[in-house]
């Protein structure tokens, strides 16, 4: 599972690490997002991610725990926590934004972004992140702690540990690169 703050690369690595494992990949924003922005509610979501986690392999960027609990977590062999800093990602989410108001993108169920929903209201997009930045921050520690984590925390730690899931054909075997530090209540991946 990896996880993360809006804009940091979630889905990139997800999408990186699965094709390197040979595993399916799955974004759980296009599961919960509906067309018009309707969100699917915590039965409807469970009901679609557990055939995915009950499979012998997958990547899953997000944990939606709000509505699945630690469903996803339980089921992980490992937790990639993206812990970059915040100037990093805002300007990483900046961009995509940007890029995707721009062009129009087509995201899940023909949902596209707006300037609107990006900076206006309780919901906005960089509301949404800023504030849940500090608070993944404080907790993720103590919430990760019984699971197998890594937490990267900078470009450089993301590629190394990209690199060495490329050498390994399963993610129980990933040993963890020097460089790549855990904090209070996190434990290497070797464990």
């Amino acid at each position: 599972m990896i996880g993360s703050a809006s804009g940091s690369g979630k889905t990139t690595v997800g999408r990186a690490l699965a094709i390197q494992l040979g595993v399916p990949f799955t974004e759980l924003d296009s599961l919960n997002h509906r067309a018009g922005w309707v969100e699917a509610t915590a039965d409807e979501l469970r009901e679609l991610v557990t055939p995915i986690v009950d499979g012998d392999a997958w990547v899953i960027d997000g944990g939606y725990q709000g509505k699945l609990g630690d469903l996803v977590l339980e089921r992980a062999e490992l937790v990639v926590w993206l812990d970059l800093p915040r100037r990093v990602w805002l300007t990483r989410l900046v961009r995509r934004t940007a890029r995707r108001i721009v062009t129009r993108e087509e995201l899940w169920a023909g949902n596209r972004e707006t300037l609107r929903g990006a900076l206006v209201g309780r919901d906005s997009l960089f509301r949404f992140a800023w504030g849940n930045f500090g608070r993944r921050r404080r907790e993720y520690p103590a919430r990760l702690a019984r699971f197998r984590v890594v937490r990267l925390r900078t470009q450089r730690e993301i590629e190394a540990f990209l690199r060495s899931a490329s050498s390994v054909s399963s993610v129980s075997a990933f040993s963890r690169t020097p460089d790549v530090k855990c904090g209070p209540g996190e434990r290497q991946a070797s464990d």
